[in-house]
């Protein structure tokens, strides 16, 4: 559905946004419920054909405006002087940086390889013109070091880590690794680790409050990502969260949301934190499965497992040749031309994110991408289902406990008391929570089976039909001439007249 309502947006099995040029895509970002591969490519073609159509309407108002290009002056011929200086130096050392152990590592060598070349290239020019050469040089290198990762990947099939295009970055996974949460998930791939944690709530209070102009309600599932400066090796301020921290975040709840129980089937509040222990690209990803592991670690009742990855490209616009990278770095998403970020359980996609720096994709090009993370997918599964197979058969012990009952909705009154009396005693009495809602849904959160049973059978025993002939025990509070007044039940009381009291003369 193009433009679709709100009533579309909550009901549909997706919900995407899509933005392009006249000839490929170059944005997507949404959310699904497990759709397949092809019928998310179908989507963004069906998408891509409207956007074609609103080109159109833009060329037109563009066709009655005079419009002039702007000259852009040609390159300094000493800048590309220094390039090829600094390319014939440089280029075949490269290969050393393959061998690094891991990013800091590939990062100083090259920051070294960089400060020696400017130093040498500085040389063959006069003194005066020293200084400037070497700056240009510095300022070259990183052209030079981005043409070099591109050619090793198109030419040998060589990712600067020592990977090939389709492969996945070493992975290993623990549950419930931290004792006093009610589920923690630690999920390391390569040099990005992000530690998972979920906290289950029961109450109203616990939910976040959504008040916006066009939406208001409480939300019952969150997932938030944060990124210290630390996970970078960087010193830095932490303070509140970044747009980067909230946009990832948001992915990531969008990721799990397909898979998240109904509040009749988990009546809980669920919250989880991604904490990026190091991060060397993806950490969004390793956040979707590290928050997957941790929310089943806690017991809730996930309907699968969901896992990301993030696929990279990298073209050649002179011969149209590519390589999609599965599992990118740091590196390439800032060398390669796309960061395409996938998640999904084993049946299909519940999330994505799209970002080029090319002209964009083709729909061909977007469904062979979807095909080797659908393949990835796949593998970083069976590790996860490996890990843990399924949510945990009982909550955490530190979890609050909850039940639900129903009540008859006009007897609501009868448990709240007079001023809310009787259900403040009835809290107090059972050290619970109760919360009611219009429909006769109680809920009752305690910090154990025992004292919720308590709470249950005293709102049963209130709420009880009460039948004749129906023996109970009651309570004396006052003693009339006539009789006596009893209380059968907290808040309800009937007279006994003492012609009932017993069989002689009372």
């Amino acid at each position: 559905v193009l433009h679709p309502s709100d009533h579309d947006r909550e009901t549909g099995l997706m919900d995407i946004v899509v933005a392009g040029t006249k000839q490929t895509v170059t944005m997507v970002e949404g959310l699904m419920k497990e759709v397949d591969e092809e019928d998310v490519v179908r989507a963004i073609s069906l998408a891509h054909e409207e956007i074609q159509k609103l080109i159109a309407l833009q060329e037109e108002l563009v066709a009655q405006v005079s419009v002039t290009k702007k000259e852009v002056p040609p390159p300094d011929p000493l800048e590309a002087e220094v390039r090829e200086k600094v390319k014939a130096r440089v280029w075949e050392r490269f290969a050393e940086l393959k061998r690094a152990p891991g990013k800091k590592a590939r990062d100083q060598l090259a920051e070294a390889l960089a400060e020696e070349a400017a130093e040498a290239l500085a040389q063959e020019y006069p003194e005066e013109e020293r200084e400037k050469i070497k700056n240009l040089a510095k300022a070259v290198f990183d052209d030079v070091y981005r043409e070099y990762v591109r050619w090793s990947i198109l030419e040998l099939g060589e990712r600067m880590d020592g990977r090939r295009p389709e492969e996945i970055r070493p992975i290993s996974i623990q549950v419930g690794l931290l004792p006093r949460v009610h589920g923690s998930a630690l999920f390391t791939r390569g040099e990005t680790q992000s530690l998972g944690t979920c906290t289950l709530g029961a109450t109203r209070k616990d939910a976040q409050i959504i008040d916006l102009m066009m939406e208001e309600g409480l939300k019952r599932f969150m997932f938030h990502y944060n990124f210290p400066p630390f996970c970078t090796g960087e010193a830095g301020r932490i303070g509140a969260p970044s747009r980067r921290e909230i946009g990832h975040g948001k992915l990531a709840e969008n990721a799990l949301l397909a898979v998240i129980p109904s509040e009749e089937e988990f009546p809980y509040i669920i919250r989880v934190v991604s904490e990026i222990l190091e991060s060397n690209g993806s950490s969004s990803m390793a956040s979707v499965c590290s928050g997957c592991l941790a929310m089943m670690d806690a017991g809730v009742p996930l309907k699968a497992h969901v896992a990301g990855v993030a696929m990279g490209l990298v073209t050649d616009s002179a011969t149209g040749r590519y390589r999609i990278l599965t599992d990118i770095i740091g590196l390439e998403d800032h060398f390669g031309d796309m960061d395409f970020k996938v998640a999904g359980t084993r049946k299909g996609v519940t999330a994505f994110q799209l970002d080029v720096k090319t002209g964009g994709l083709t729909p061909e090009l977007m469904r062979e991408a979807l095909a080797q993370a659908r393949a990835a997918r796949m593998y970083i599964l069976d590790l996860m289902e490996k890990a843990l197979p399924g949510p945990r058969p009982a909550l955490s012990p530190y979890a609050p406990y909850l039940d639900v009952i129903k009540i008859n909705p006009e007897k609501i009154g009868l448990v709240i008391g007079p001023g809310g009396r009787t259900i403040r005693k009835i809290q107090d009495e059972s050290k619970t929570q109760i919360e009611i809602e219009d429909d006769g849904t109680v809920k009752i959160v305690g910090e154990g089976p025992a004292s919720v049973q308590k709470a249950k059978e005293m709102i049963q025993e209130l709420t009880e039909d009460l039948e004749v002939g129906m023996t109970f025990r009651g309570r004396v509070i006052k003693i009339v001439p006539f009789g006596a007044i009893v209380e059968v039940r907290p808040g309800v009381e009937g007279l006994i007249h003492i012609s009932n009291l017993a069989e002689g003369f009372v």
